[in-house]
């Protein structure tokens, strides 16, 4: 019996691969663009960078060293040149298959890094599996840039699940919107008329602004944003800001806001301050064309009647008044249960005897008008 050769001897002792099968390898060369690994046959192993990861850009002298082990899967055992092709991103998508398909049954709920933003979506990297988001499932509210979203962590569902034709769809949207149940669930259970509680502005419109309460949202509506007038919400509200607030009604879902404070009510002492025959000072706020209303405090107009501006004849309150003339006038009625006040400058006078009783008609005229009925018509127009 012949002795056999060491060549023999170490030819021997290598295995025979096939393709399709999963090895184990040694790294012992990394370059930017491929890594040689020794799988224990005549040939060593080649790893393109391609077929280790799909993250655009990479280098392999950065996620691969010499020394490390991997397990790849063989996918061509001859590519001509006496090569062996290795991959490790198929043998880590079969096995991310078989995660994501568990999760899909399981519905359970994973998280991934976004990889990529789309027109449409976003895509997500699990085990070497791509996973694409529709934009109308990444959040609860339609969101035209998902820019943001790139390099975050995000958490979703596995709600289609289609390995033959590679479509994996995930589903961001109904967590968020069983998470905002719940929040929703919790606040309204702790929550009552009357409670001062704090929020934050999520959204400003002319009529008013939405304030997130940390589970609901509450509108504050423009007549509840100060005891004043507030002409324009978007010039005194910003998204963001954080607001303390009454919680003026609930219900249903609907959560009524304001900032009306009861230790703020500029009517509180009013009956003494604006006493029927006190003399007060204050400035013209609006105009309209039978009077105009002149603020004595904040929250606190008062109106001044044209017939009662002067002794002499005046067609319009324009013709002598103008916004933010300060006046001094007395206070011919006052009524606190309605909050209605009326002025009088040529009460200030005193009236000639013949004047006399033609002034009490006036002042019964001035008396008459309905201030909030007023206000109405002058916002509609």
């Amino acid at each position: 019996m012949s002795e056999e050769t060491f060549e023999q001897m170490l030819e021997a002792s290598l295995k025979t691969i096939h393709t399709g099968e999963v090895v184990e390898g040694t790294v012992i060369d990394v370059k930017p663009e491929e890594a040689v690994l020794n799988i224990g046959c005549k040939s060593d192993g080649i790893l393109t960078k391609y077929e280790y990861t799909n993250e655009p850009g990479a280098d392999l002298t950065t996620l691969l060293h010499v020394g490390d082990q991997l397990e790849v899967k063989v996918v061509k055992v001859n590519d001509g040149e006496g090569q062996i092709l290795l991959s490790y991103k198929r043998l880590a998508a079969e096995r991310g298959n078989k995660r994501i398909e568990e999760a899909y049954n399981n519905k359970e709920v994973l998280t991934a890094k976004v990889t990529q933003v789309l027109d449409g979506g976003i895509c997500v990297v699990v085990d070497e599996v791509r996973i694409f988001i529709p934009a109308s499932l990444v959040s609860d509210t339609y969101e035209k840039d998902l820019s943001k979203y790139a390099g975050q962590d995000i958490d979703f569902v596995i709600t289609e699940y289609n390995p033959k034709r590679r479509r994996y769809i995930g589903d961001r949207r109904q967590l968020i919107a069983a998470k905002k149940a719940e929040q929703q669930k919790e606040l309204f259970e702790k929550i009552k008329e009357g409670d001062v509680v704090t929020g934050v502005i999520k959204n400003v419109t002319d009529f008013g602004a939405f304030v997130d309460l940390g589970g609901a949202d509450g509108l504050l509506h423009i007549s509840e944003m100060s005891w004043g007038r507030v002409e324009n919400p978007k010039k005194n509200f910003k998204v963001g800001d954080e607001l303390t607030v009454l919680i003026k009604e609930i219900s249903g879902s609907k959560i009524a806001l304001s900032l009306k404070f009861d230790d703020t009510n500029p009517w509180k002492g009013a009956a003494e301050k604006f006493a029927i025959g006190n003399v007060v000072t204050g400035k013209v706020a609006r105009m309209t064309d039978f009077g105009a209303f002149v603020e004595l405090a904040t929250g606190i107009d008062a109106l001044l009647h044209v017939s009662q501006i002067s002794k002499d004849h005046i067609e319009k309150p324009s013709d002598v008044l103008h916004v933010g003339d300060e006046v001094t006038a007395k206070v011919v009625d006052f009524n606190e249960e309605d909050r209605k006040i009326s002025l009088s400058i040529k009460a200030l006078t005193a009236p000639e005897p013949e004047e006399a009783e033609a002034a009490d008609d006036e002042d019964a005229e001035a008396v008459s008008v309905n201030i909030d009925e007023v206000i109405a018509s002058q916002e509609e127009k």
